[in-house]
């Protein structure tokens, strides 16, 4: 089969097409033909060798790590899906990639592709979803009239935040450029910064949770916004020793994960907030619930482009460009 691989780090320059063999299964695992992948920032990220810490990536490896398709063999143990089923999951951090003819998934990761759902409406979901349920109903636990702040609402993961955040009943601010406000405030977006007209710093006030998921230093602002008792939830780190410990790192780098998140942690202590960094873990049954919200029409699905399996490296440079409104897919079957 094709697939887009990784033949060593350095670079979107170390990603190549490659004819691999077709994977086989183990007993708990399905077989997946691959229609479509969703892109997210951690894919054109872990060429440069900036997650090879953290991640247990084996080199030369297959790439992408979002998926729709539809099973096409599954392994003896497997109980919730046959073959011919159309599934949607994240194989982020599993040991194998999405961009390829094929796809090995664990039967725990997948769920069943919501019906009204075309396959590149469904791959643009399981990453982004995952980390927004994640970190709303798991760790900040939103109730309804609170405030949660995610910053870059016209983003991959700012479309799908804004509404997850919308249907659990909180009031939401974001931030975007001028040519996006229509289209955050379409996504239910009730208080809307333009950054290139103002600092959200100093408008917003009172603030229960924040969406950490832009770098630099827009944590540290984001805590200016937060009343006591808030929770920041970060997505791009700096990782904590929390982190660490449940990944079962050693002595050395629970040590450098909590120096680099000591910062953030003391400024938060500061305003009476807590701070944690979440790093997306793959879940079927929690992505047959964001499935529900989707079929229900609660959450819509925000594309951007859409690229042919043969462009899949175009893809993953304009994503990286910082753009894209909503996602950007690959498309390897067009149907």
């Amino acid at each position: 089969m094709k697939a887009l691989i990784l033949k060593k780090y350095g670079g979107a320059g170390q990603l190549v097409f490659a004819d691999i063999p077709r994977p086989t299964i183990k007993p708990d695992e399905i077989l997946v033909q691959v229609h479509a992948v969703g892109l997210n920032p951690i894919d054109y990220m872990i060429p440069k060798g900036t997650f090879k810490p953290i991640l247990k990536f084996q080199l030369p490896a297959t790439m992408g790590s979002d998926l729709a398709g539809v099973v096409v063999e599954v392994g003896s143990g497997v109980s919730r899906f046959r073959v011919g089923d159309a599934v949607f999951a994240s194989i982020f951090d599993l040991g194998t990639g999405s961009l390829a003819e094929f796809a090995v998934v664990p039967e725990h990761a997948a769920a069943l592709k919501p019906v009204k759902l075309d396959f590149v409406q469904a791959a643009s979901i399981p990453m982004v979803g995952l980390a927004s349920w994640q970190a709303f109903n798991e760790r900040a636990k939103i109730k309804p009239g609170q405030k949660v702040f995610v910053p870059a609402g016209a983003g991959g993961i700012g479309t799908f935040a804004i509404q997850l955040a919308k249907h659990l009943g909180a009031t939401v601010g974001t931030t975007t450029s001028t040519g996006n406000v229509d289209l955050v405030r379409s996504l239910g977006a009730d208080e809307v910064v333009d950054y290139k007209k103002q600092e959200f710093e100093k408008v917003l006030r009172g603030y229960d949770a924040v969406l950490g998921t832009i770098r630099g230093d827009g944590l540290e602002k984001a805590l200016q916004i937060v009343k006591p008792g808030s929770n920041v939830v970060s997505l791009i780190g700096p990782p904590d020793a929390t982190f660490a410990r449940a990944r079962g790192m050693n002595f050395l780098m629970k040590f450098v994960f909590a120096l680099l998140s000591s910062k953030i942690i003391r400024l938060a202590k500061k305003h009476d907030a807590s701070y944690s960094f979440l790093f997306m873990r793959p879940d079927g049954l929690q992505l047959a619930k964001i499935g529900e919200l989707l079929e229900e029409s609660h959450i819509r699905p925000v594309i951007d482009k859409v690229f042919p399996f043969v462009q899949a490296k175009e893809g993953l440079a304009y994503l990286e460009t910082g753009r894209a409104k909503g996602k950007v897919v690959v498309q390897i079957i067009k149907m």
